[in-house]
């Protein structure tokens, strides 16, 4: 069954919200407004039933008296609340804040692009933070009106002196800082660039790349808001804790004391905590028991054990049944992702272990003679391809280079992964066709005739949306400054291949906001780009690279844009404001990214160019954008009807007729209705984890289960206060330590300090596989 059905639009059915919900959200102890005949059977059956739960007239689900969150009209109607206090959003206070954020969250997010495990600041941590220093910007400033002059009365205004800290404030600064990585793919280009072609972009390249590449895709998310936004099933569920969160530290401030306590204690114990998986014993970071019981083992044993059970370390291994008590990796994404979702990934997992064991030890494609993971590109004798030895001073493939070199092979691990990614990208284009077609040409009429039933959109109405013209006047001028570098610049991307990569975004994008917003997670779309960049620009592995970059932000971008307005929707921020702070917060991020990628790639480079990297720093990330672009610059040698690896392009389809099957096999078995399978999602994450580390995967499905499967469910009063709250602490006590660490040991700044090896840090593996 479709999760987006017609019922789910928003709106309040049988049930009447009390008070306490309308104006702050989830109480204590929240009441649902019910007949004496419907409570006393509510009281009955949660007696009676008490963890099983219970449904009422409009299909809600209680556990002791407590709504249990299950989709949009639930989250709607019992989780946020409508209420507007009308207080002002773009002050001062709220720049400055979201600004000084911007850079730390752009640093760290920067770091972890060159690490085992790519990650990105938790949003929830950071709105916490601007929250402790918003609110001691309003009590230890000096109030405006205990000063005798009005010239400085108004400055003290202006300055939001002595003002409290409302919650319009707190997410305009929360966002600008939540959007600083939005330019992250250009920024990222120009390290593939110093990395691997010895180059390094004009400083007007960077500039007028950055801002066009930052910015093209608002554009799509203005067009489409009646479709991704307005709609109360569009939840955006990885954005939620931070709604929640909002409401809470706004709404309940009784509460506040003893919440922050909590928020406290568990941010400090992280941060002790991270120092002995990160640092001082790195095997807490990946423990298997298996890799312990084979350490006098052959060496044979060793390798074998090591590529199915090893994986605290960067390209090691699978990680099978291997537990990371490190949470930088594991983040509280887990905490906040539906229950539908993360079914269909662990489903994806399972079927990542079987083909990724399948290849390698069947030998496809002469696996045995590469790695067992690696993004690097090789040659026939397992050597890495030094790109530059086939590339002519233009950056163009040299085909007397080429034909000296031979084609460049790929370990069987990152086949897999490009094949999975076009099966989801197929996969995710009919699953959205079929599934939610009809639903979503409903939620259209409805946002273009102002009548979607969603509380929140309708309590928008009264602020002056985002004219259109706005959108098309920043694409216009993002447009004319790709225009510009293309022109001028050396990125070997003509003008039409420009504009075809902005089209081919266009044309993604709604699907991938589609899934987003009702599933918390989005499928990599840039192995399209790059398909398509390749058959229109042969031999070209620079152009492949702008391309998807213009590509894929384009996709991106509207994902972002939409995901944020859609927290402005639930927390009554003008359209107009956010539309403003997130230009702002995405031009502001780019900068510091850049700053940071130049200081890491100089200083790190020859570890970042290691096809394995270590526990610390890896290139994988780099590696892989420029693998990709080298193959399929190479596209009808490599990915041909003669190619070595047809199988590639040839996921698009077989991924198109997934939903088919899916819908094929509910009609056959209605049964099959009741589980929210989506077969994009199990292909996406049946591949997306094909470098790296990978001992956090058993660690993040317990989490899940934990928190999604029972918490939720049995517990939803403790869930709906703490669940997302602490998750966040933890996120934030790690990544403030990984912060400190990397550059006062991990030589970020250019000195390493490695801790002294024992036991708890092998000179191997953390894990202690090999």
């Amino acid at each position: 069954m479709p999760e987006y059905t017609k019922t789910h639009l928003g709106g309040r059915d049988a049930l009447d919200v009390p008070k306490e919900h309308k104006e702050g959200g989830l109480t204590e102890e929240p009441r649902i407004a019910v007949s004496d005949k419907t409570a006393k059977a509510l009281l009955r059956e949660t007696e009676e039933e008490d963890s099983l739960g219970s449904q009422h007239g409009d299909d809600t689900v209680y556990v002791k008296g407590h709504p249990v969150i299950r989709n949009g009209a639930d989250v709607s109607k019992f989780l946020v609340s409508a209420r507007d206090d009308g207080d002002p959003a773009l002050t001062f206070r709220s720049i400055f804040l979201g600004t000084v954020f911007t850079a730390f969250s752009s640093v760290i997010t920067m770091l972890y692009t060159f690490k085992p495990t790519q990650m990105q600041v938790s949003a929830v941590f950071l709105q916490l933070l601007v929250y402790i220093f918003g609110v001691a910007w309003g009590l230890f400033t000096p109030r405006p009106d205990r000063v005798k002059w009005g010239w400085l009365q108004n400055t003290l205004r202006f300055l939001n002196f002595g003002q409290p800290f409302g919650i319009k404030e707190h997410v305009v600064a929360s966002l600008i800082a939540s959007s600083g990585n939005n330019g992250l793919s250009g920024v990222e280009i120009y390290a593939v660039e110093r990395l691997f072609y010895d180059r390094a972009v004009s400083a007007s390249t960077a500039v007028l790349g950055t801002f066009s590449i930052s910015l093209c895709g608002f554009v799509l998310a203005g067009l489409l808001r009646p479709l991704i936004v307005y709609p109360a099933e569009m939840v955006y569920w990885s954005t939620l804790p931070q709604v929640v969160l909002f409401q809470n530290l706004h709404f309940d401030q009784l509460a506040n004391r003893g919440r922050l306590i909590k928020f406290g204690w568990a941010l400090a114990f992280a941060a002790v905590w991270e120092i002995f998986p990160a640092y001082v014993m790195p095997w807490l970071g990946g423990i298997s028991i298996f890799c312990l019981a084979s350490m006098n083992a052959t060496k044979g044993t060793r390798t074998v054990f090591s590529t199915i059970f090893g994986g605290a370390s960067s390209n090691e291994g699978l990680g099978l049944l291997n537990f990371s008590l490190d949470w930088q990796y594991l983040q509280s994404t887990y905490l906040s992702l539906p229950f539908k979702q993360q079914l269909n990934s662990w489903i994806g997992y399972g079927v990542w272990y079987a083909a990724m064991l399948g290849l390698f030890y069947g030998n496809a494609w002469n696996a045995k003679n590469f790695p067992f993971m690696s993004t690097s590109l090789f040659l026939n004798n397992g050597t890495r391809l030094s790109t530059t030895s086939i590339l002519n001073s233009q950056g163009d493939i040299d085909d007397d280079k080429l034909n000296a070199v031979g084609l460049p092979h790929m370990t069987s691990s990152t086949v897999w992964g490009y094949f999975t990614m076009n099966l989801a990208i197929g996969a995710l284009i009919t699953h959205v066709l079929i599934f939610y077609g009809k639903d979503m040409a409903l939620a259209w009429k409805q946002a273009r005739s102002r009548t979607q039933p969603d509380p929140h959109y309708q309590a928008m109405l009264k602020y002056k949306e985002v004219p259109m013209w706005w959108y098309l006047a920043l694409f216009a001028l993002c447009f004319i400054a790709g225009l510009v570098v293309n022109i001028k610049g050396d990125t070997t991307l003509p003008v039409w291949g420009y504009i075809i990569a902005l089209l081919l975004g266009a044309f993604i994008g709604p699907f991938s906001c589609i899934l987003y917003g009702l599933y918390g997670s989005g499928v990599g779309t840039n192995q399209l780009s790059k398909m398509l960049a390749g058959a229109i620009h042969p031999g070209r592995p620079l152009a492949n690279l702008y391309f998807a970059s213009w590509s894929h932000q384009v996709i991106l971008l509207a994902v972002n844009l939409a995901n944020w307005l859609k927290v402005g929707q639930y927390t009554k921020v003008p359209h107009r404001v956010m539309f403003g702070t997130q230009v702002y917060g995405t031009l502001l991020g780019a900068a510091f990214n850049y700053v940071v990628m130049t200081t890491i790639v100089s200083n790190q480079r020859e570890i970042l160019l290691d096809p394995e990297g270590n526990n610390v720093w890896s290139g994988s990330a780099m590696q892989s954008l420029n693998s990709q672009a080298i193959t399929w610059a190479l596209a009808k040698q490599i990915y041909g009807s003669k190619g070595r690896y047809l199988i590639v392009p040839l996921g698009l389809i077989i991924g198109m007729a997934l939903p088919i099957l899916h819908w094929g096999a509910i009609k056959g078995f209605p049964g099959l209705r009741k589980w929210p399978l989506n077969t994009a999602i199990i292909a996406s994450f049946a591949g997306q984890t094909y470098y790296g580390n990978t001992s956090w995967v058993w660690s993040s499905i317990a989490v899940g289960v934990f928190s999604q499967f029972w918490l939720r469910r049995r517990l939803p009063k403790i869930y709906n206060k703490y669940n997302y709250l602490i998750g966040a602490a933890l996120d934030g006590g790690s990544q403030i330590v990984i912060f400190i660490l990397s550059f006062a040991v991990f030589g970020a700044s250019g000195t390493e300090h490695p801790f002294p090896t024992w036991w708890g840090n092998p000179s191997g593996n953390p894990d202690h596989c090999l």
